[in-house]
């Protein structure tokens, strides 16, 4: 049975992680373009490192979550915000995506947080699913926010206490 492992990302992991988000591209979970060369490093002034958590499956990365602050003001510092997950398609169905969510939840806590909420788009039921198995609920819905591949798809809120 292969081993997985969720981690804190390191420095070293930027190009990995950077060819795993090209590769997952997808209008499923994506607002905007396909990346294009030259690509940005995957790191940057806002989100680096010690805000991923990586998960690794026989040593090779296989999905990240982004958690970050969802504002600057001190009135919601109890609360993070998952502002990117993702799982690699041949690493789906086998757990790690529910790992990672949970590793996330764990993290947030140990960080002081009280709350967490994250945004999905709306046509994307598997990880609308998977988000409510982990105790997230809608808490708000802004219908036909994005218009991607000419269909107009709905962001929603969901979150959940800690």
């Amino acid at each position: 049975m292969p081993e997985l492992h969720i981690r804190t990302a390191l420095l070293d992991d930027d190009a990995a992680l950077a060819r795993l988000d090209r590769a997952a591209w997808s209008p499923l979970h994506a607002v905007l373009p396909r990346p294009e060369p030259p690509y940005d490093p995957f790191f940057n002034d806002r989100f680096g490192p010690h805000d991923h958590l990586v998960a690794e499956l026989d040593g090779q990365l296989v999905g990240y979550v982004k958690l970050g602050l969802p504002t600057p003001l001190f009135s919601n510092a109890h609360v993070r915000q998952i502002q990117g997950f993702l799982v690699a398609e041949e690493a789906r169905g086998r757990g790690v995506g529910r790992r990672l969510m949970r590793a996330t939840l764990d993290e947030a806590r140990r960080q002081g947080a009280r709350r967490i909420t994250l945004r999905v788009l709306g046509h994307n039921t598997p990880a609308r699913r998977l988000y409510e198995s982990e105790g997230f609920v809608i808490e708000g819905v802004l219908p036909g926010e994005f218009l991607l591949e000419g269909e107009y798809v709905d962001d929603v809120l969901m979150g959940r206490p800690l």
